[in-house]
């Protein structure tokens, strides 16, 4: 199989590229990315290059898509503006990406005769006080984030209903691992404690979430894509259902430093309390979450104690000025 996996060279996407070429032998990848903050060529390096081709581009490029997916067997959509805070602060640029762009992706699987998978997220759902949501769940999204991804999902509905498009929808719960963008919660704590910054958590710091470790993702989607039915959404969500201030106490556990340098600012405009996702239905497809949080959360902190040639520019630049504005302190390490 010939996949096209676009916003591959990001968080998520790099990790299913390793993990996909390393566990199907036969197959090749065609990765379109557009480079932005969160993504970069070297998140591939060590992949195969005999079955790795990149393609630097943007998703909404109706010619550069026709161009990457040539020859290929379904689009895996990774590409996306990702972050709830960001999204907060820049809208369009969400809407831009997650929906105009999944349109376009959409109309060249169409065209091609072949199947795409929309990966998105278990935030389309809003929130839950209890219990799990399920694939039948209605989407009430509490933030532009969610809203995009929302409209993205809608609208490979849409495409199923309308022209029998061969499309279908997997949404996750909070994924982590490595060569995350330190924007997110745990390589954001990692760092900071890394350095002796102190750790901001929003309000009480007692939201919920899924965890789910990338790499059981990644089986996940390899899973979907090639056993799921057309028209149909698959949940995966994580074994592990943890608030966020005790991830960050069992950061600074493993990192050696003190709960001194935890400090409480203003809570997120609009902040879900919790999310949990019911995933009977992938499983059903023959996948199994196999990371518990206690094992994926060492292995993390390991990844970024051992990488820091990978993160040591991020800390520079436009993600200090992102920083600085939203949590109104500097990054002194």
């Amino acid at each position: 199989m010939k996949l096209m996996v676009t916003g591959g060279a990001g968080f998520i996407g790099s990790n299913f590229v390793h993990h996909h070429l390393a566990s199907r032998p036969g197959d090749s990848i065609v990765v379109l990315d557009k480079l932005t903050y969160a993504g970069r060529r070297d998140n591939l390096d060590g992949a195969p290059a005999d079955r790795l081709e990149f393609i630097e581009g943007e998703i909404g490029d109706r010619e550069t898509v026709l161009r990457a997916i040539e020859g290929c067997d379904a689009i895996i959509n990774f590409a996306a503006e990702s972050h709830v805070d960001r999204s907060i602060e820049s809208p369009g640029e969400f809407i831009q990406t997650d929906v105009f762009g999944t349109f376009v992706l959409l109309e060249a699987a169409r065209d091609a005769g072949i199947r795409h998978l929309q990966i998105s997220t278990d935030e389309v759902y809003g929130s839950i006080d209890e219990g799990s949501f399920t694939e039948a769940s209605p989407i009430e999204p509490s933030s532009p984030y969610s809203a995009s991804k929302a409209g993205g999902d809608l609208i490979v509905g849409a495409f199923r209903n309308t022209y029998g498009n061969d499309a279908l929808i997997v949404r996750a719960s909070n994924n982590y691992g490595p060569r995350q963008h330190p924007e997110k919660l745990i390589p954001l704590v990692i760092l900071n404690a890394l350095h002796g910054d102190a750790i901001p958590v929003y309000g009480d710091g007692q939201q919920v979430r899924n965890w789910l470790f990338v790499e059981d993702f990644c089986s996940a989607i390899g899973t979907v894509v090639e056993d799921g039915q057309a028209g149909e959404v698959y949940n995966v969500g994580g074994p592990d259902e943890i608030t966020n201030l005790e991830v960050v106490k069992r950061i600074l556990e493993l990192t050696g430093k003190p709960e001194t340098l935890i400090t409480a600012v203003e809570d997120r405009l609009g902040h879900d309390v919790r999310y949990s996702l019911a995933s009977a239905k992938t499983e059903g497809l023959g996948w199994k979450a196999q990371v518990g949080f206690d094992e994926g959360i060492e292995r993390t902190v390991a990844w970024y104690r051992d990488n820091p040639v990978w993160w040591e520019a991020l800390r520079s630049g436009e993600y200090r000025e992102y920083y600085e504005r939203q949590y109104g302190t500097k990054l002194a390490g």
